[in-house]
């Protein structure tokens, strides 16, 4: 039985701190990775608090970006603050220091984690770090995951090129500015998110999963072409197989349910880009809500 859910965005996402009463009151409650999924959970009367994460290090008062928020009434220390575009294994510690404060203050004794993106893969780090010193972490389900590569990381590492793209012009606009983007915003971020990185870094997980129901959620939206693999499907910023850890050893996720959603994006920033409701975006969307109740068992 868990105590309660916590959401944790992924890389360059800036999200408060929220409980069940408290959320930004201006702009999107939870930011523009979180707030309609924490609605959703409310809604089903499940406790949630969204990890507080932000470029850089630091604590979450608001985000002055795209779809961003203010008038944060809990403000949370730095120490227990994610560095959304820093390494993984930091984001781990930090996370780790969120859940033992969610322990200590909240009473929180179980969680169930719901990551988005590399949210995911700070979960993971973080159950890494725990270990036996905090909140028993019994589910983890993940959202757009990359956790066999992405097409940033991917890029990056000269893994896939731009002829890779086949003409389609969606992704070649996404290779074209892969790397402004990864300059302006990461600090090691980007350089983990490549299939080279995480393949090691899976290795060195090997256990930390044992006894924790996994469900991975895969995105493909974009299928102009079937080759390679590594990359189409995608959702704008990983592949279906990435995200649904395909070909993740079972050393490493020893049970876990897959789900497939090939008509949605990465996030409701992909879907403004490209002229799509943010429904159909991994994190907006009902039927994906329905996943996440399912994984939880509520």
């Amino acid at each position: 039985m868990i105590d309660a859910v916590v959401l944790v965005s992924g890389g360059a996402a800036v999200t408060p701190y929220t409980d069940p009463q408290h959320a930004a009151a201006t702009g999107l409650a939870a930011g523009n990775t979180m707030t309609a999924l924490r609605a959703h959970l409310l809604d089903r009367g499940i406790r949630v608090f969204t990890a507080p994460a932000r470029i850089g290090a630091g604590e979450v008062r608001e985000d002055a970006g795209w779809q961003g928020f203010s008038d944060v009434p809990v403000v949370l220390p730095a120490k227990v603050t994610i560095n959304a575009v820093g390494r993984v294994d930091d984001a781990g510690v930090a996370l780790a220091g969120f859940l033992r404060h969610l322990a200590a203050e909240e009473g929180v004794a179980a969680v169930a984690l719901v990551g988005h993106s590399m949210g995911g893969l700070f979960s993971r780090a973080a159950i890494r770090e725990l270990g036996a010193d905090g909140p028993r972490v019994e589910r983890l389900v993940t959202l757009g995951t990359p956790w066999d590569g992405s097409v940033l990381g991917d890029f990056l590492d000269d893994e896939i090129t731009e002829a890779d793209a086949h003409g389609d012009p969606a992704t070649s606009k996404i290779f074209a500015e892969a790397r402004p983007y990864a300059d302006a915003n990461s600090q090691g971020a980007a350089a983990e998110v490549s299939r080279r990185f995480l393949r090691n870094w899976n290795d060195a997980q090997a256990g930390v999963l044992d006894g924790i129901p996994v469900t991975a959620v895969g995105a493909g939206y974009f299928a102009a072409a079937t080759e390679p693999v590594q990359l189409w499907p995608h959702d704008g910023l990983v592949s279906m197989i990435s995200g649904r850890a395909d070909e993740v050893p079972a050393a490493v996720l020893p049970a876990v349910e897959r789900h497939s959603f090939p008509d949605h994006v990465h996030s409701i920033f992909f879907a403004d880009a490209f002229g799509l409701p943010w429904e159909r975006a991994l994190t907006w969307d009902p039927a994906v809500f329905a996943v996440v109740d399912g994984a939880l068992g509520v």
